[in-house]
């Protein structure tokens, strides 16, 4: 039976690379894949999944009103697995609909993405994920003190904490940084 899986962490845990090694595990195997990301993100590129460690691949960039179960049940490939980066921007909707995609077609769908943002508050896509999908699994990594990093402060331009501002705003290891919560009360003043 397929299933919805949701691999979440904070920033520079490595969820792109483990999305790219899975996906190129089953490739190696003669299945077929679908690879995933929402077209806010085009750090690596328009429709491009890259890792800080320097993989990458091409992918299908989905906008926020993309109907996904459409998109995959369309694809023409005998998919045995659906891979989708950056699930924390999806919609309500779309999480349903990859959960259709699991129920439905019989392809699981395994989305990487952030839980919280920058003030501590869940994305939408993920609130929508931790309520729907039907396995969870937290990607680790750690604060600078060696603790398990869960949040993450977005720095501004003098390199501090910022408090407010849009839940959205693509950057990378300049603009974000992963602690644990103490450290993350500290830095935001909490």
């Amino acid at each position: 039976m397929a299933k919805l899986y949701f691999h979440y962490s904070t920033m520079n845990a490595g969820k792109s690379t483990l999305l790219l090694q899975a996906s190129y595990n089953y490739r190696e195997r003669g299945m077929e894949t679908l690879l995933l990301i929402a077209s806010l993100d085009d750090r690596a590129g328009p429709g491009v999944i890259g890792s800080r460690i320097g993989i990458s691949a091409e992918a299908t960039a989905f906008g926020p009103d993309e109907d996904l179960f459409a998109l995959i049940s369309n694809d023409p490939r005998d998919l045995a697995c659906v891979f989708l980066d950056e699930a924390q921007f999806l919609s309500k909707a779309q999480v349903w609909q990859l959960a259709r995609v699991a129920d439905d077609l019989g392809i699981p769908v395994m989305a990487y993405g952030l839980r919280v943002d920058f003030r501590g508050e869940l994305f939408p896509g993920s609130a929508a994920l931790l309520a729907l999908a039907d396995d969870m699994r937290e990607v680790r990594t750690i604060c600078f003190c060696g603790r398990k990093a869960t949040m993450v402060i977005r720095r501004g331009p003098d390199g501090r904490a910022v408090t407010d501002g849009d839940q959205v705003q693509v950057g990378g290891n300049e603009t974000y940084l992963s602690l644990c919560r103490r450290h993350w009360r500290e830095a935001v003043g909490a």
